[in-house]
Formats: C-alpha cells, structure tokens, sequence
C-alpha cells in the first residue's frame, strides 16, 4: 500500500480499479519544403483551421448543455486563440518565409507562445499552458491524418491516471466511466480542474510519477476532498473509505445547505468572502458557491489571449460583462500585471536576466502611458454600470501609487471633457505584495480606500524563493514568521488608518489560516470559487475571542512547522467537522 499527496482540485472519494492512459507521444521534425509546395501546405493548414474550428464549436456546445454554459465557454478562448490574426500570420510566416511544412509551423508557433504563459508568475497562467496546447495537438493531428488518443475507449468504471489530460479530453469524458482522476500535472486553477468540478468528478491533480508507479488494474482510493491517493489499499483500508465515503457525502450535502447564509462568526461578527475570477465566464460559478462579490478579477487574458494589444472597446466590453452578471456587488479589477516580456510592445525589448524584479506590473504600465491610460478610460467607463473598484499591482514606492493615481485623475478629466460618464467616487486601492510596501503602509494609507494582500507574491518576494523552482518550492511557505508579521502590520494599520484590508492570495482559502486571520483583524477575505463554502463553514464554527487568543500564540513562533502544526491541532479543536472529509490515512 503506499500513499501519495496531490492537490485535491474536485470533491468526493472514489475506491475503484485504475487505468493508465498513455498517450502515443507526439513527435514533428522540421523539414523544409521547396516553394512550390508553399501553397499546398497553406491549403492543408486552412483545412486544419476550418475543421478544428468546427470540432471545437461542436465540443463547446455540448459541454454548454451538459455541463452549463460558463464551463462551456472555456472552448471560447480555445476558439479566440485558433483565430487570432497574429497566431495566423505566425504559422503562414513559418511556411512562407521559413519554409516549414504546416505541422511543424504550427508547433514551433504555439510552443513559443505557450512559453509566454509557462513564465508568468502567475500559476493561473502557467496552467493555461495546456489549453495552448491542446489547440497545437488538435491541429497537429488534422494535418498529419493521425485519430488523438481516444480515452473513450475506457469500458469499466475505472481511476484515470495520466500524466496531463487537456480540456477538450477532460470535457469528452464519460462520468458513467470514469470515475475519478490522478494526474501528475496541473493545479486548482486550471481549466481541466474546473471542468472536473463541473462534471462531479473527484479529481487530484500534481501527482508526480504517478503513472511509473500505478498499472492498469491496481485498486486506487482517490479523496478530492483531502488530495490523498492510495495505491493498492490493503482490505481493511477499503472498507474504512467504503464508511468514510457516506461521511463524504454527508459532509457536501451540510457545505450547500450552508450557501445561502452570512459568513458570521457565532459571536455575530460578519465577514465579507470575495472570488478571485480570471475570465468572465466564471462569474455564475462563483456566485452559486456563494461570493458576495469579485475581490480579484484578473485582466491579464485580454493581452495573453492575442498577439495584439486590446482596445479600449476590448477592456470595456470585458468589463461591462462583469458588472452587468454581478447587478450591483463590488467588482476589484487589478489592472495589467505582466512583465515587458510578455506585454507585445512595438520594436524590441532587451531581455531582462531577472524578469520577476524587472519592468512588470505597475512598473510596465508606469513606462507605457498609453497602453496604461487605454485600461483606465475603459475602467472609468464600466464604472458608471456597476461597483468596479480599481486596484494597482505591485506597488513598491509611493510615488509609483501617487504616479498611477495622477494617471487615474488625467483620465478622469478626459472623460469629463468628452462628456462621458463614469463613477466619480469609484474606489481605488492597491496590492500589497512585496516587503517595501507592507513595511512602509502606513505611509500609503491616506492615498488609498482599501490595501489587498496579495500573499503568493508576498510570499516569494519576503523569502526570496521561486516556488515554481523545484530545488527551493520547499522553502515556500505561508506560515513563515516573517510572512506572518507583514500581514499583521498591513492589517493593523489598516484599520489605524480606517480603510478595507483583504487578502486575495491561496493563503485566504485554506482553511487551517483562516482562524489565524480572522484572529489578527481581517474581516474580508477573496478565495477560489470553490474554496468559498469551506471557508465559511470554518468561520461559522469559531468565535473571534478564540481566533484572537490563536493568534497571539501564533505570532509567538520562531518556525513554519510550528505554525502549520498548531494551527491544524486548533482548527480542527474548534471545526471537526472539516476534517472528516480527511483521509483515514492521512
């Protein structure tokens, strides 16, 4: 028997035998072609597209019907991105002017691409990666007459254990079937995470080797509560999780009864729990697991979507979509968040050997006025139709906060001389996510109407790790002193300051943390859809005299292991409920 631990990314617990999928691995040489060949293999790349297109279009419909019309319109940007003038012109440009047959055009195109977003900070975006290429196989395969793996032809209720599944393979799956999912790859905001969720699929994702040490046949324990896997479970252990799978079920059906009441603590204290949204679709799902409004809506997809810069109608027609689901809550829009490297400047730009503290975010949009005053003119505008807030990233200096407001307030009388409307008290704010600014915050306080925490970046800029690094991830940690410190300084002098503090990072989603944050003062936190009800199952259970009490120890500890493990013992003192959805075994 042997245990492994992943990222639960959809609810449930499955005891069922495994298959392993593995797909035939997808190889394209570049060969050269003579010019007279240039136009057929245009032919063959155009008839590649138009059929594409079409499987793509009859995928998204049927996944709009089975599984609702925000999981379907995940294929949306699947068709944006097979469409995009500039991702055309980059395949026909490596058959014209390289020379290159069209597979291989397509290939060198969308891996290129697809590096754009797997060097982003941002984990949302590195597991975009795969949506990128899902479309390069769907291609690839048209052109060279070969079928894509088939998991189709899985014929008993079985474990899926793969090293990645995309999107349009996640959507095809039979539920009848497939009864959960293992993979090796992938995390909680990817797409083939969201589409398991749709569908009710337990799935655990970041799995690694899992398909070297599982064969086709073995029996598997699969909690997307907990992220545990067991392989091989001897009889005792399957009969234990056959009882703790009614406890399961249980402990789902308590989370939605719970959907529609305030998150208070049971001493009357309200707090306010906020999603954290990438694309607009995604607004209906986090409005039924219960958000009271959008604390993080990223807008990095309108540049990473297309090769081009977005119009102003482009930001304005994506904003309007948010305020117009969300009837009146408050919409927190971050504005642009990248680096220069990946932002599609005109001319070159030289490579920055260290890109994470380079030209990025505020920096960027600071250095490019008009790129910067196109997202304003087209936030001020949304906000006469609905609550947006605006919110600066990565602010390091005073002077950068002042700068963009000094922008903010340009835009403001552009807008007043054209006669265009906007909301002229709108809210404005900014991230607090390296050590400058949280040590320095009381001197941005009269500056702002609300700081966000945001923790993940916070995190890697205090102790200096790159958690996507393999060799130092295992330093990265939310529970660090250090951390812990500048979150309560940011948090008390906010309130010193009487202005909103939030925190938008994965910190604010597990729940071992949120005693701990409740108990140092904050009162809003923006959390994953899907972590909205846990969340407020905790805060429901505790009193804020004992997150107080919590805290006070907690800040007291000189190690990370002491925090996680004493946060864990108390939380699960004051919510045991929570953790009977934790594995036997674990």
């Amino acid at each position: 028997m042997e245990i492994r631990k992943g990222i639960g990314v959809s609810a449930g617990v499955v005891v069922c035998a495994a298959t392993v999928y593995s797909p035939d691995e997808l190889r394209i040489g570049r060969r050269s072609i003579p010019v007279t060949e240039i136009a057929r293999e245009r032919n063959r790349l155009l008839e590649a597209i138009t059929t594409s297109s079409d499987d793509i279009r009859t995928l998204r419909d049927a996944t709009s019907r089975n599984l609702g019309k925000e999981t379907g319109a995940i294929f949306d940007f699947h068709l944006g991105l097979l469409n995009d003038p500039e991702l055309l012109k980059a395949f026909n440009e490596g058959i014209d002017k390289f020379h290159l047959t069209a597979e291989y055009a397509v290939h060198k195109a969308l891996r290129d691409y697809g590096r754009i977003f797997l060097e982003h900070s941002d984990p949302l975006f590195r597991d975009r990666v795969k949506d990128i290429y899902d479309i390069e196989r769907r291609l690839v395969h048209k052109l060279i007459g070969r079928e894509r793996g088939r998991i189709a032809d899985i014929t008993e209720p079985s474990v899926l254990v793969a090293h990645d599944l995309t999107p349009s393979q996640m959507a095809s799956l039979d539920k009848g079937r497939v009864r959960a999912i293992a993979i090796e790859a992938g995390g909680q905001t990817s797409h083939s995470a969201i589409i398991a969720n749709s569908m009710g699929i337990p799935a655990v994702l970041g799995l690694e080797n899992i398909t070297h040490e599982v064969t086709t046949g073995d029996m598997m324990i699969v909690n997307g509560f907990s992220g545990l896997v067991i392989i091989n479970p001897d009889e005792a252990t399957i009969a234990e999780h056959r009882r703790y799978e009614e406890r399961a079920h249980r402990y789902e059906n308590s989370l939605a009864e719970i959907r529609d009441l305030p998150a208070r603590t049971t001493d009357g204290v309200d707090i306010t729990l906020l999603g954290n949204i990438e694309f607009p679709h995604e607004i209906a799902n986090t409005l039924a697991k219960g958000a009271q409004g959008i604390g993080l809506y990223r807008t990095e997809f309108l540049y990473l979507a297309c090769e081009k810069e977005p119009t102003e109608e482009d930001h304005y027609n994506a904003y309007m979509e948010v305020a117009k689901k969300m009837t009146g809550k408050p919409i927190v829009i971050r504005t642009l968040d990248l680096g220069a490297d990946k932002y599609f400047l005109q001319g070159d730009q030289p490579k920055e050997d260290n890109p994470f503290l380079g030209c990025r975010s505020i920096r960027l949009c600071l250095g490019n006025m008009r790129m910067f005053k196109t997202q304003l003119r087209a936030l001020l505008r949304a906000s006469a139709h609905g609550d947006i807030r605006i919110m600066f990233p990565m602010i390091s200096h005073v002077m950068e906060l002042r700068q963009a407001k000094m922008m903010l307030k340009d835009v403001m009388e552009e807008l007043d001389y054209e006669c265009i409307d906007y909301n002229r008290s709108l809210q404005v704010g900014m991230m607090i996510e390296v050590p400058s600014a949280a040590l320095m915050c009381h001197a941005y306080v009269h500056d702002v109407d609300f700081f966000s925490i945001g923790s993940n970046d916070l995190v890697q800029y205090t102790l200096a790790v790159d958690r996507g690094n393999q060799k130092v991830a295992s330093l990265y940690t939310a529970a660090h002193p250090a951390v812990l410190s500048l979150i309560r300084t940011v948090i008390r002098q906010g309130l010193k300051g009487k202005i909103g503090v939030s925190l938008c990072g994965e910190m604010a989603g597990e729940k071992e943390f949120t005693v701990l944050l409740l108990g140092m003062g904050m009162r809003t936190l923006s959390i994953a859809p899907h972590n909205i009800p846990l969340i407020k199952k905790v805060i429901r259970s505790i009193n804020l005299r004992d997150a107080q009490k919590i805290a006070r120890k907690v800040m007291s500890f000189e190690h990370p292991q002491q925090v996680t493990s004493y946060l864990h013992d108390e939380t699960r003192k004051l919510v045991p409920d929570i953790f009977a959805v934790e594995s036997p075994s674990g």
